[in-house]
């Protein structure tokens, strides 16, 4: 193992025991929270109406901590550690690919995949096909808000048919039969897709397109800046599809407009490239306010 690498592990790894102690001896990274009672009434027409009760828990500021009602959260601390070494763990990757980056990405995908799971299954199974199918017994076990005037809707009965068709792809034998549901859910989802594209991207866009050169106000006055960004807009968008023509030779007048277009797109692109950069510097940000506020208290 070089030097340096040897170097920069032994600073890492005391900068990391350094930060941990100063949070155990300064008494910091702990939540602190506070009981709050609540209360709400049923919704539900048919049946009689109920109250009610339960307790939620508000976070406070840790120097309320000596206030009356106010208790240490064991699992909100627990969970900030949690997540104050999982980020010094990610951005351990600055210094190299290792072992606990390893561990925190593959514990980041397995907790996203379970939690997309869980969500999926409250909000299509038990929301969407459960309730629909099932009225009666899903207003005594999840749903006590139900209107008990509910009827059953068997037309969910296909979703279904299909979905169980769609786990047919695991038997041994027959697993072909899973392609027919898969297809359906494909093509489906590409139309409607299409439908939203066409509206947003396509027509939208032509919308967007479709301006006066000149603006005047009400008074019959010129608006210079609007009149700019008309004429801005409307060049760049000819230019564009002038470039995109290829039937005929970009030599001439088409050569410079083609030209121009290039401007346009080169400025469009690097627009796009900095609102990734700003959005990945903000997650950046997030994280380091994190660690510095939330977890050191600074």
């Amino acid at each position: 193992m070089k030097q340096s690498t040897i170097i920069w592990t032994l600073l890492m790894v005391l900068g990391g025991l350094g930060l941990v102690s100063v949070q155990v001896f300064r008494g910091k990274g702990e939540v602190y929270v506070r009981t709050v009672p609540v209360e709400a009434k049923s919704s539900s027409k048919t049946s009689p109406e109920q109250t009610y009760h339960w307790s939620t828990y508000q976070q406070v500021p840790a120097i309320e901590k000596g206030n009356p009602g106010i208790s240490l959260s064991f699992s909100r601390t627990l969970g900030l550690w949690v997540a104050a070494f999982c980020t010094l763990a990610i951005f351990s990757f600055l210094y190299g690919d290792n072992p606990l980056y390893k561990f925190t990405e593959s514990v980041f995908v397995g907790v996203s995949a379970a939690y997309a799971m869980v969500v999926a299954f409250w909000t299509e199974i038990v929301t969407n096909l459960y309730a629909k199918l099932l009225p009666g017994l899903a207003r005594i076990s999840f749903f006590p808000d139900m209107e008990s005037s509910t009827q059953p809707n068997w037309l969910y009965l296909i979703p279904l048919v299909l979905s169980v068709l769609l786990l047919w792809r695991l038997a041994p034998k027959g697993n072909w039969i899973a392609r027919w549901p898969l297809a359906f859910f494909i093509g489906a989802t590409a139309g409607i897709r299409l439908i939203s594209y066409l509206e947003t991207d396509f027509i939208g866009q032509l919308q967007s397109t479709i301006m006066p050169f000149i603006v005047f106000s009400a008074d019959g006055s010129l608006l210079w800046i609007k009149s700019l960004r008309n004429t801005i807009v409307i060049v760049g968008v000819l230019s564009c599809m002038v470039y995109f023509f290829f039937s005929i030779e970009h030599e001439g007048i088409v050569k410079y407009i083609s030209r121009l277009g290039i401007w346009f797109l080169m400025v469009t692109f690097g627009a796009s490239f900095a609102y990734t950069v700003m959005g990945r510097i903000a997650l950046l940000s997030g994280r380091l306010d994190f660690l510095f506020n939330n977890w050191l208290g600074i």
